[in-house]
């Protein structure tokens, strides 16, 4: 009986529950249609915004560090696409402190099924749809003007690394967002890490030294773009960092799901 149970649980399962959870939760936001289009039509001139910034940077400085306009671009385009998971599929992490906050958060420890997947899969941000979009948009006419091959194996890596790259933005999210079962203000963190991401758009060799470790070790907001861009704009000069980010990202997903977790057993067994 137990081993049936656990077949149960499996990838179908979550799979089919997650289905029916979305289909929900996009009911509800489409009643709302005018809020939908106006920040889905926000999210595109947020992203326009930060494609007029390049212009303008580079309009007066032909290269940073290196990297011309179309490196940068592509650069641009790699973060918006990774950063399009934690925006569509992660955000009620944003509302985890209000419900550990009010006690409401108890239900989620009632369901017989995983407590991060239940309360994850509740929220679906469509208007990360349009970041993607642009991002999307952004990354292939870079891709094209660097003349990068379009190859199998050129494709297949890009799907390999753009998936595993985000895993390291929503990881940081978790462990943010993790802190208000021992943290009461914890909104600040979520804050804070939430910003690091305008840095995963920059090369991390344009930072100092010290900035360089940050942003590689502590706050690894260089894997979200910067490493594995690496595979596909210098293919002959690759750093091991790039090859091993897809094998970094899914264990620090990991660890960053443990910690999520280990708060939920801490606020289960408080009572708080």
């Amino acid at each position: 009986m137990e081993v049936q149970m656990k077949k149960k649980r499996g990838l179908r399962f979550y799979l089919s529950i997650y289905k029916k959870i979305l289909i929900q939760d996009l009911k509800s936001k489409m009643s709302y249609r005018a809020d939908f289009v106006i920040s889905t039509f926000g999210m595109v001139l947020t992203n326009i915004s930060g494609f007029i910034t390049f212009m303008i940077l580079f309009h007066n400085f032909p290269s940073v560090n290196g990297w011309d306009y179309h490196h940068m671009l592509f650069l641009y385009g790699f973060s918006l696409i990774a950063l399009t998971p934690v925006q569509c599929f992660f955000d009620n992490n944003w509302n985890l402190r209000f419900m550990v906050r009010s006690g409401d958060f108890i239900k989620y420890c009632f369901r017989p099924i995983n407590v991060f997947f239940y309360f994850i899969s509740e929220v679906f941000d469509v208007k990360g749809l349009g970041q993607f979009a642009f991002g999307l948009g952004t990354f292939i006419y870079a891709w094209n003007k660097i003349g990068i091959p379009v190859t199998v194996v050129n494709i297949a890596e890009a799907v390999l690394f753009l998936l595993t790259a985000s895993l390291f933005m929503i990881a940081l999210m978790n462990l943010a967002a993790a802190t208000c079962f021992w943290i009461i203000n914890s909104g600040y963190v979520m804050v804070i890490m939430f910003r690091f991401k305008d840095f995963a758009k920059y090369p991390a060799s344009i930072f100092s030294g010290v900035f360089r470790f940050i942003f590689t070790f502590l706050i690894p907001i260089a894997f979200v773009a910067y490493y594995p861009s690496l595979v596909f704009v210098t293919p002959d000069h690759v750093p091991l960092l790039s090859w091993l980010s897809p094998f970094i990202g899914i264990a620090f997903f990991y660890v960053s799901y443990k910690f999520w977790m280990l708060g939920v057993r801490r606020y289960d067994f408080t009572g708080s």
